[in-house]
């Protein structure tokens, strides 16, 4: 299949504690042969990917907030995430979309040619280059509301569970980028 015909889709940001999920649609233009999931790879790696990527390939990008996390849970949020960015990109119908996972957040779309693959990201390139758009992504905004919020440490952080974000929580109370749902044990716990 030609790389221009496939849609490769997925999210970061499951479990955070505070934060959106993010998730990112790519359309390839040419093969990437050294590209991997963002997981396997350093900051300054995704960074010089992202940059690589966003000048040669047509993405975009979807994200569910904090309060639609909270009112649908982080499977629905995910979902809505990926749908945004799939609808995002240009004449999605006419191509085959490849996403990240076992849940299809288009089951409800039948008329569209999609697929989910457990560990995409690990076995197919257009989902690995939205798994680093997504992370990069994601980092850079976390790291911009780190300004604001700078005692959570989500520069370094990325708003997971560390010892340094808990302790602040625990300390400071939660941001409104916080998901309260998933910060209950540790304000419970005070």
């Amino acid at each position: 299949m030609i790389y221009t015909q496939i849609i490769g889709v997925d999210e970061v940001g499951r479990g955070p504690l505070a934060g959106p999920v993010v998730a990112v649609a790519v359309v390839l233009t040419a093969p990437i042969p050294t590209i991997k999931d963002s997981k396997a790879l350093s900051k300054k790696n995704i960074q010089y990917f992202a940059r690589i990527l966003k000048n040669s390939c047509e993405y975009s990008i979807g994200e569910a907030s904090v309060e639609e996390i909270e009112q649908h849970n982080i499977l629905g949020a995910t979902m809505l995430a990926m749908r945004r960015a799939i609808f995002g990109i240009h004449n999605y119908s006419a191509k085959k979309i490849l996403i990240d996972g076992n849940q299809n957040p288009l089951k409800y779309y039948p008329q569209l040619n999609s697929d989910v693959i457990v560990k995409g990201d690990s076995i197919v390139e257009s989902i690995s280059a939205a798994s680093i758009i997504a992370k990069d992504y994601r980092d850079d905004l976390m790291s911009s509301l780190c300004t604001v919020y700078p005692e959570y440490y989500w520069s370094k952080n990325s708003g997971y569970g560390t010892k340094e974000h808990i302790n602040a929580i625990i300390k400071n109370g939660l941001t409104k980028y916080h998901r309260v749902s998933f910060c209950k044990k540790i304000v419970i716990s005070q």
